[in-house]
C-alpha cells in the first residue's frame, strides 16, 4: 500500500501543477484583457478560455483538497463515536464518495467521447471541447484512487484488533 499512496502522492502534485498552471493562467488573462479592454482592445475569446481554466482548476484542486481533508465537515455527531465507529461512518461516505466518482469520471469520458465524435467546439474561438472534459475526467480519476485509498485504511482501521 505505500507504494500505491507514493504514486498517488505524484499523481496529486501532477494534478495540483496543472491546476496551478490554469490558476496563472486565469490571472493572467484577466490582468492583461482588462488592460487591454481599457485601451478599447479586448482580448478575443478571453472569458472562453477563463472558463475552460476554471474549469480545470476546479477539478484539478478536488483530489488534492480531499487527500488533505480540507473539506468543509459537520462531525458533531461523528466526534463522540469511538475510533472504530469514526472508522465505520468514514467507510460509508468514503464508500459513497467513491461510487459517486466513479460515474462521475466514467460519464464525463463517456460525454468526452461523444465530443470528440461530434466535433463540437466552442463558440468563439472553436476549440475542441472534449479536451477539457478528458482533463476533469482524469482530475476526478485520481480523485478516485485518493477515495479508494482512504476507503482502505478506514476499511483497515475497522478490522484490526484492539
Amino acid at each position: 500500500m505505500d507504494v500505491i499512496s507514493r504514486f498517488i502522492e505524484k499523481l496529486i502534485g501532477l494534478v495540483k501543477f496543472l491546476g496551478g498552471i490554469a490558476l496563472v493562467g486565469m490571472m493572467a488573462l484577466t490582468t492583461v484583457d482588462v488592460i487591454f479592454r481599457y485601451f478599447g482592445h479586448p482580448i478575443f475569446g478571453a472569458v472562453e478560455i477563463v472558463t475552460f481554466l476554471a474549469t480545470i482548476l476546479l477539478a484539478c484542486a478536488m483530489p488534492m483538497t480531499h487527500a488533505e481533508k480540507g473539506h468543509v465537515g459537520v462531525d458533531l455527531v461523528v466526534r463522540l463515536l469511538s475510533r472504530r465507529g469514526q472508522a465505520v461512518n468514514d467507510a460509508i461516505t468514503g464508500l459513497l464518495a467513491f461510487i459517486l466518482f466513479v460515474l462521475v469520471c466514467w460519464q464525463c469520458t463517456l460525454y468526452g467521447q461523444t465530443m470528440k465524435r461530434t466535433g463540437e467546439v466552442s463558440m468563439s474561438l472553436e476549440f475542441p471541447n472534449y479536451l477539457f472534459v478528458y482533463v476533469v475526467a482524469a482530475a476526478f480519476g485520481v480523485l478516485c484512487l485518493v477515495i479508494f485509498v482512504e476507503l482502505m485504511n478506514n476499511i483497515r482501521t475497522i478490522f484490526r484488533k484492539k
